[in-house]
């Protein structure tokens, strides 16, 4: 331990540092700063023991934060709302990367700003890299539902019917987007989006069957339920229970 006295304004203090050094991270050590009775001692500790893991989708680069609050700040003004926002897509948004662009949307639909979502959705539509993706609408509409937007719901389901050519048959993204509706008992367009998978060639699974068949029997809509067994017995020439007994194979 090295001890070192500095005189400033007519006061004395004397520095105790700790000489143990351990790097953090890309080399630079972090420092520990304390006081006692006249000392200051300085420690050194290696940061990247208190790593914390990063969050999905918050991996965002500096242009796509300032982006962000150029606009929530367009969102709060009072003047013209539109005309600042439509600014910041034109100055900041439109410049941006695709990795940027995505990373924008997920994040102000993680922070429930659906409707500066929405803007931007509309914006990503234009880009020529664009192609429609199940999943990504799944994530929106879960977005919309948390926030009791149901207006903005039937408005992206409609969008995404029209999208039906250019969709992929991904059943994966499907069931999630099932699972979504059903979740905000949005039964209707569930069904309709049942369809939708089945026109654009995707396959329904064991696990799109008995998604439906236990969202829709929760929901006391029985026959929907049983219309969903019959079409799953014509799938698989049995039941939906033996969804259940492979799970249960699956655990042990």
């Amino acid at each position: 331990m090295a001890i070192r006295s500095v005189s400033c304004g007519g006061y004395g203090f004397v520095y105790a540092a700790q000489t143990r050094m351990s790097c953090g991270f890309m080399g630079f050590p972090s420092l520990e700063v304390g006081k006692e009775r006249g000392r200051m001692r300085v420690t050194m500790r290696d940061r990247s023991k208190n790593k914390k893991p990063l969050q999905k989708g918050r991996n965002l680069s500096i242009e796509a934060i300032q982006t962000i609050q150029s606009l929530k700040r367009a969102f709060k003004s009072s003047a013209d709302v539109q005309q600042q926002q439509q600014q910041v897509i034109n100055s900041k948004f439109s410049r941006l990367l695709k990795f940027d662009m995505m990373a924008i949307l997920r994040e102000l639909l993680r922070q429930d700003h659906c409707v500066l979502a929405l803007m931007v959705f509309v914006e990503i539509q234009k880009e020529h890299w664009y192609k429609p993706e199940v999943s990504l609408y799944a994530e929106i509409i879960l977005a919309l539902g948390r926030n009791s937007l149901y207006d903005k719901v039937d408005i992206i389901v409609l969008e995404l019917k029209r999208e039906k050519d250019r969709l992929e048959a991904k059943t994966e993204g499907f069931n999630v987007l099932l699972e979504a509706l059903t979740s905000y008992n949005l039964v209707e367009h569930a069904m309709d989006c049942f369809e939708l998978m089945k026109e654009v060639g995707c396959e329904p699974d064991r696990s799109t069957f008995k998604l439906l068949v236990g969202q829709l029997e929760s929901k006391g809509e029985t026959r929907l339920s049983e219309s969903i067994r019959q079409e799953a017995y014509k799938c698989y020439g049995d039941s939906l229970e033996f969804v259940d007994e492979q799970e249960e194979m699956a655990m042990k």
